[in-house]
């Protein structure tokens, strides 16, 4: 009785071996191909999102040049506003004078200094007396009081210019406003 379990028990667990041999052999011949598949798909899918970082890194690198060309430019452009400003005083002082060739001078280097800046983006921001005052466009200095009720909420005087660069002001238009 002895000798009949052992043998079952050799029997059962030769069963087992060959059923666990069977089980991994039939995977066995199948897995070459289906393991580099497997691997080729998922290089494929590494490939594709290498692909799309380095599409990605290039645009926002692009993008971020092209802002550090435009805030240089608006630095300089923002440090240039005040010899402009400084230009158009000396333009207003020399208006009742004879025109010598030192006023004209004068002239022919401010033309040609708007000139440049013009071709570099930066332009005056239109403003007019009577405007309608606008908190988004303009920065009122003062209020005045006003007879006439049509000139509320209106702009009375322009104390200094307002420039933009590109469709970005840069400096607001400083206006006396109607109260």
């Amino acid at each position: 009785m002895a000798k009949s379990k052992t043998n079952k028990d050799k029997s059962k667990a030769k069963s087992n071996y060959t059923k666990n041999s069977k089980k991994l052999s039939k995977p066995d011949l199948t897995s070459p191909l289906e393991k580099i598949t497997d691997e080729l798909k998922a290089e494929k899918e590494k490939f594709l999102r290498l692909f799309a970082e380095f599409e990605n890194y290039k645009k926002r690198t692009s993008k971020e040049r092209i802002e550090l060309f435009k805030s240089a430019n608006r630095e300089l452009m923002s440090a240039l506003i005040p010899v402009i400003d400084d230009f158009e005083r000396a333009k207003n002082q020399t208006k009742g004078i004879d025109e010598s060739e030192d006023i004209k001078g004068l002239y022919l280097i401010f033309n040609k200094m708007n000139e440049i800046l013009k071709l570099n983006g930066l332009s005056e921001v239109e403003v007019s007396v009577n405007d309608t005052f606008d908190s988004e466009i303009h920065e009122a200095i003062t209020q005045m009081p006003v007879k006439n009720k049509k000139q509320k909420g209106k702009i009375i005087d322009i104390i200094e210019k307002g420039f933009k660069l590109g469709d970005k002001i840069i400096r607001f238009p400083k206006v006396v406003v109607g109260q």
